[in-house]
């Protein structure tokens, strides 16, 4: 089958499945006479676990490590849980990353008085002037009360 035929069997676009071929990640395509890429069934069972562990967040590094032990019959299968457990291990991290940044955004938009005033504690904290905008704050808050 062709480059196009191999990416709608895979849903894995074509000029990835070039630039998979580029660092190789996977082998070179076999070539027809007038120099078109060709696949077989082996390459889009390939590009398939690629695609599948792409989905689940792997890196490409870690997909290469994944091909490995697969394609490897006297693998160790704590090798492979092995690679899964640090995978997950990032993915708790990116986690917490992430609700640290959700619950400091939340804490802006409360602070955010959301009208046509032009003091925005969100804006000052991007710009690093936290101090000030807390101080403007209590600042209107004194004012008004």
């Amino acid at each position: 089958m062709n480059i196009g035929q191999a990416a709608k069997k895979t849903c894995v676009p074509a000029k990835t499945i070039r630039y998979y071929e580029s660092i190789g990640l996977i082998a070179p395509a076999s070539r027809t006479a007038s120099g078109y890429r060709t696949y077989d069934d082996r390459d889009v069972q390939t590009l398939r676990f690629i695609q599948r562990a792409r989905n689940l967040g792997f890196s490409v590094k870690q997909v290469a490590n994944l091909l490995a032990l697969w394609r490897d019959r006297d693998r160790s299968s704590a090798d492979v849980k092995a690679l899964a457990r640090e995978h997950l291990a990032e993915i708790d991290q990116r986690m917490a990353e992430l609700q640290s940044m959700r619950e400091t955004l939340e804490h802006l938009m409360q602070r955010c008085h959301g009208d046509e005033r032009p003091e925005c504690p969100i804006l000052a904290d991007l710009a690093g002037d936290e101090a000030e905008a807390e101080h403007k704050s209590r600042r209107i808050k004194d004012f008004a009360g």
